[in-house]
């Protein structure tokens, strides 16, 4: 295989050389990454992994380790006819069953572990695994009514109320981020259980759920620039946002990538679930046919990905680390996903956005996938972290220079998971049409059949 070379911008100021791969037509990269890295993956610099047929759990109950696990069960339910996949199921159960949940004061991050549960819970019932099953569900109604009865909201006669805060201490605040971690666990868990509690109660938390992204969108949407800025606070010169948040309009000052990329998953995976029938629905197509028709006009015209700073391209230099602004893999694979699962709903319109989506899963591979010389592949070029905060302003300079915004090249989980997701969206679309049987019998083939380093 011919081999490019990417240079990576390390926060650090060292210049590091990578082998990037050639998007490869005759391989599942869904199964590939998992087989590579189930059991060694980041969680920012930290090593985790769940039990594979070589390595032992190594996890802990968190908001990243729930995305890559609910990812690769995602996939067990795909590829559940491979019996060389069957690990991929036991593996997640281990952790689910040695895994204690934790479920701190108003952290809506915390809560979204809890979607593994929806895949645990269907598989269990398919393997007359009854009493599994049952405490998956109940697990899910905690995370569910954790959420809706007793996290905190924005309440008084602020702007946006009944949003959730995003955190316990950041007082009226909400993010992007926190759409993917509560609201979209929320409308999983109403469209697999919702039903049973009666049409005036599903019909109530369907609201509830629709009142936090009409807030969140209407606060954070710039409808000139056709992006949502990171965060938004209600109440703006409190001690928790003063630093960050514009006094009067209360938003932070950057569109982020990967804050974006939490948003426009979240729209898709809620409209999966949201009933044709409620008043709502209209309402969140149009702002996910709003978000996918913003991005469009931000994708790299060369590589097909997304910037770290989705307003600028690469001639952006933060201060004072003289780093410039660069593609960035998690929020790249987020909106991979995000579009072709919009296509395969019917939420977004495939004359317009299938190149979009094609072009950006082979860039992903093009620029984020490496190949190493056992025969696994790693993913590069992710950010670890960004917030708001006291000490952190989210101007540029904070994005690309932060001292917890840095670069990680070495297959952090929150890249992993929307990776593994934009892939079996893409090989989802591919293996249903426009692929005849021969091929298909080709990918699956060499998919399994021994790997070594690019010739």
């Amino acid at each position: 295989m011919t081999k490019k070379f990417l240079t990576i911008l390390i926060i650090s100021s060292i210049t590091t050389t990578l082998t990037a791969a050639t998007f490869r037509t005759d391989s599942l990269y869904s199964k590939w990454i998992i087989d590579s890295r189930m059991g060694d993956f980041r969680n920012k610099n930290s090593t985790e992994g769940f039990k594979t047929p070589t390595n032992a759990r190594n996890t802990i109950w968190d908001y990243v380790t729930g995305l890559v696990a609910k990812s690769i069960l995602m996939a067990y339910e795909q590829y559940s006819t491979d019996p060389r996949c069957a690990y991929y199921f036991t593996g997640i159960q281990d952790y689910a069953d040695n895994s204690s949940m934790v479920l701190g004061t108003s952290n809506i991050d915390d809560l979204n572990a809890g979607k593994i549960y929806f895949e645990l819970y269907r598989v269990a019932m398919q393997k007359g695994q009854t009493t599994k099953a049952a405490t998956y569900k109940a697990n899910a109604t905690i995370c569910r009514n954790k959420l809706k009865n007793e996290h905190m909201r924005i309440g008084g006669n602020l702007p946006g109320k009944g949003g959730f805060w995003h955190k316990f201490q950041y007082t009226n605040q909400m993010w992007l981020d926190g759409l993917y971690m509560g609201p979209a666990l929320y409308a999983e868990w109403q469209g697999n259980f919702g039903a049973e509690l009666g049409e005036t109660d599903n019909t109530a938390s369907w609201n509830d759920i629709a009142l936090q992204f009409d807030t969140i969108f209407h606060y954070t949407w710039d409808a000139q620039k056709k992006l949502n800025y990171h965060a938004w606070s209600a109440e703006p010169k409190n001690a928790a946002s003063s630093y960050w948040a514009n006094a009067t309009t209360g938003r932070s000052q950057e569109f982020w990538g990967r804050g974006m990329g939490w948003f426009f998953a979240a729209l898709v995976d809620v409209l999966e679930y949201m009933p044709t029938t409620h008043p709502a629905r209209e309402r969140i197509v149009n702002y996910t046919n709003l978000v996918a028709d913003g991005l469009k006009d931000r994708q790299d015209a060369v590589s097909g990905c997304w910037y770290q700073l989705l307003q600028y391209d690469n001639t952006k230099k933060g201060s004072p680390c003289n780093l410039y602004n660069y593609l960035e893999s998690s929020a790249s694979s987020m909106f991979t996903y995000a579009y072709f699962k919009g296509m395969r709903l019917g939420i977004l319109d495939k004359t317009i956005y299938k190149p979009v989506a094609e072009k950006a899963y082979k860039g992903l591979i093009d620029k984020f996938v490496v190949e190493e010389t056992n025969g696994k592949i790693k993913l590069i070029q992710s950010c670890e972290s960004a917030g708001l905060s006291s000490t952190r302003k989210g101007d540029a300079s904070y994005y690309i220079c932060g001292s917890d915004v840095t670069i990680n090249n070495n297959t952090e989980g929150k890249v992993l998971g929307p990776f593994i997701m934009a892939s079996l969206e893409y090989e989802k679309a591919k293996l249903t049409s426009g692929i005849d049987n021969n091929q298909k019998k080709k990918m699956k083939f060499c998919l399994f059949k021994k790997r070594t380093a690019s010739k």
